[in-house]
């Protein structure tokens, strides 16, 4: 009976977060567009993704305005953990243009969206994408990229 109430609970928490979610301003995106996609530049990339995620995802953040706040405010930190890798890229934080998407069924359209967006090199291989807020990815295990849902994990926990 508890689980069946944790359940339901995270359910509803769903259809509140993705009513609330709904309007693209609450929504901050991320991506890093490798050079190439050469198997150099690929693995580049993820090592980036990899070495920023233990800044980029910040847990403590409840909403929209602190996600800016807080992107705003590690822009250097991002920028030295690049410059550790590469100093040929572009950090670009503010409105910038994402391909149509469609990801666990649901389809992001294309256009210019709120994100923090690195460029590495010429940026014309494959990118990682996700969003930082609401939370909507992770990265890790064996420098693979994993994309990992919050509610999903907690019912994996009650398992």
């Amino acid at each position: 009976m508890k689980k069946t109430i944790i359940i339901i609970t995270i359910i509803i928490s769903i259809m509140c977060i993705y009513k609330h979610t709904k309007n693209e301003e609450d929504i901050i995106r991320f991506r890093i567009i490798a050079n190439s996609n050469s198997e150099t530049d690929q693995k580049l990339k993820k090592e980036i993704v990899k070495d920023l995620s233990k800044t980029l995802i910040n847990k403590t953040i409840k909403n929209a305005a602190e996600e800016r706040k807080y992107l705003k405010e590690q822009l250097p930190t991002f920028e030295r953990i690049i410059n550790n890798k590469t100093n040929n890229y572009n950090i670009n934080y503010g409105y910038n243009y994402f391909p149509k998407k469609t990801y666990n069924g649901k389809t992001y359209e294309e256009g210019n969206y709120e994100s923090l967006v690195i460029t590495i090199g010429k940026g014309e291989g494959d990118n990682f994408w996700c969003i930082l807020f609401p939370p909507l990815c992770m990265i890790d295990e064996d420098n693979d990229i994993e994309y990992e849902s919050f509610i999903k994990n907690a019912l994996k926990k009650l398992r």
